[in-house]
């Protein structure tokens, strides 16, 4: 069965900034907000939430199907998804637009400014979710909104499990539309910073949210692990250690891919999030969201 991955595919514009964003912005006046960086590093990257799931998901020996659109720039990022043996009749090439780009300022405490380009992502809602059978799980990754909201209802009405992960889209839906997604959704990822959104707007804690009809919910805590709530309860499993601190760029997605991977074949969440949390720590030695090398050996994937 293949994992449907629905998000963005986009060249990422990488920068580091070497200093803290902290000691440069004045809280006091945010209101006149005037900066600038200097960042004298900078890398361009194939990215997007899907392709980079998809990245970490056919290493892992995963069965990857994108469900996304490019630009008239986006062949060749098509080449690269299928080299790695996944799959794009679902990506939709949009003429005479560009693919989405990102251009991501990270600075020496890995705090991430990025601005974002959606271009042919806009277009994304056109493809719906197929009819036919062969898809065993699928994840909402960010998206453009209409397509996060169409492609989820599709998945429910197909009884097709997923995983929505509204990511750096999550301000785009307000109290009544976040919970329509979590009555769709199976289960919800989101880093910390998100899931207080979440609550924020929904007016419900993560406790609440979990007794609902969701089989789990995960909360990445970067290097300290991640937390899982389930039926009201929660646990924490432990970060895993990197070998170096390089780009934190990629890294929730490598864990989604994990995620995926694990769920599809019936695993525990906890054993989902164990695997999630040793790819973020390979993830993050290497730069860019698709350069770091998996070997299934040594995590013991089949």
């Amino acid at each position: 069965m293949s994992a449907l991955v629905c998000g963005s595919l986009a060249f990422d514009t990488i920068t580091t900034f070497p200093g803290h964003f902290a000691q440069q912005i004045l809280p006091e006046q945010l209101h006149i907000l005037n900066v600038s960086f200097l960042v004298p590093t900078l890398r361009r990257e194939f990215g997007g939430c899907a392709g980079n799931i998809a990245y970490s998901l056919c290493q892992l020996g995963g069965d990857a199907r994108v469900m996304a659109a490019v630009g008239d720039d986006g062949k060749e990022y098509l080449v690269r998804l299928q080299s790695w043996g996944a799959r794009t009749d679902l990506v939709r090439v949009v003429p005479e637009s560009y693919t989405a780009q990102a251009i991501i300022i990270t600075d020496q405490d890995n705090n991430q400014i990025t601005a974002f380009h959606p271009g042919a992502m806009q277009s994304a809602h056109h493809t719906a979710v197929p009819d036919g059978g062969g898809i065993g799980i699928a994840i909402i990754a960010p998206d453009g909104r209409d397509a996060m909201l169409q492609h989820a209802e599709q998945l429910a009405a197909a009884r097709i499990p997923f995983i929505f992960d509204p990511g750096q889209g999550l301000p785009m839906f307000d109290g009544p539309a976040l919970e329509h997604f979590v009555e769709m959704a199976s289960w919800l990822a989101l880093n910390d910073y998100e899931a207080r959104m979440l609550c924020d707007r929904t007016g419900r804690s993560l406790e609440t949210l979990s007794r609902t009809g969701l089989r789990g919910i995960v909360v990445t805590l970067g290097a300290q692990g991640c937390e899982l709530w389930q039926h009201g309860e929660r646990r924490h499993v432990p970060g895993v250690a990197a070998d170096a601190v390089v780009d934190p760029t990629g890294c929730g997605d490598a864990f989604r891919a994990a995620l995926l991977f694990g769920l599809e074949r019936g695993w525990p969440l906890d054993r989902c999030a164990e695997l999630g949390n040793r790819l973020g720590a390979i993830k993050i030695a290497c730069r860019g969201g698709q350069n770091h090398v998996i070997d299934r050996t040594m995590l013991g994937v089949r």
